[in-house]
């Protein structure tokens, strides 16, 4: 990952968040932010940790800082984890994400929310989530399930087979309930002009 890679996710997380990108914003969300500290420093671990130069100096305190604030708010996602722009933690605490998982642009991730991996069986492995994904506070993925574009996944929804772009899912099973996708739920996605320079 190069540096302009990272700054522009670590501003898109911020702009989901604050829906603004400048040096105040920035520096309140860090002091005081508890979604965007953690998801900060996940970003800097990944950024760090594959640097030649930062990995022996930045990265290790980095990483005693991201494993404290996992403790600290509940959110156990490992900086490997891939994820696209715009990640977006509504409330902290029980949030646990699988290193395997593949996150899209513009997710929201909700409290109690896990993805989970399957040991066994046709959806063994980890979910893979696309663009514009909302998933509601306690809802569960596990396996490797193929979860489209624009879906809002409801609360306590437990989702354990791939669900199509554009749906509303609920229960437990999940069962897609209408193809209303996420409008209204995913906001602040119109960042990518704004930083453009920041791609390279």
């Amino acid at each position: 990952m190069k540096f302009k890679e990272y700054k522009y996710l670590v501003l898109s997380d911020l702009y989901r968040i604050k829906g603004c990108i400048n040096t105040v914003a920035f520096v309140r969300e860090i002091l005081f932010g508890e979604s965007f500290k953690h998801i900060f420093w996940m970003r800097t671990c990944r950024f760090t940790k594959n640097s030649a130069l930062l990995k022996y100096s930045v990265y290790p305190l980095a990483r005693i800082l991201l494993n404290h604030f996992t403790y600290k708010y509940g959110i156990s996602i490992h900086f490997n984890t891939k994820i696209g722009s715009g990640f977006y933690i509504g409330h902290f605490g029980g949030i646990v994400i699988n290193d395997e998982s593949i996150i899209g642009k513009n997710c929201n991730i909700s409290h109690g929310v896990t993805l989970g991996q399957a040991n066994r069986g046709h959806y063994k492995g980890s979910p893979i989530l696309g663009d514009h994904v909302y998933i509601g506070p306690g809802a569960k993925i596990v396996g490797a399930v193929k979860i489209g574009n624009n879906v809002a996944i409801g609360a306590n929804c437990v989702v354990t087979k791939d669900i199509p772009d554009n749906s509303v899912v609920v229960g437990i099973s999940g069962k897609v309930i209408s193809q209303n996708g996420t409008k209204g739920y995913i906001n602040r996605t119109d960042y990518e002009d704004k930083l453009s320079r920041c791609k390279g």
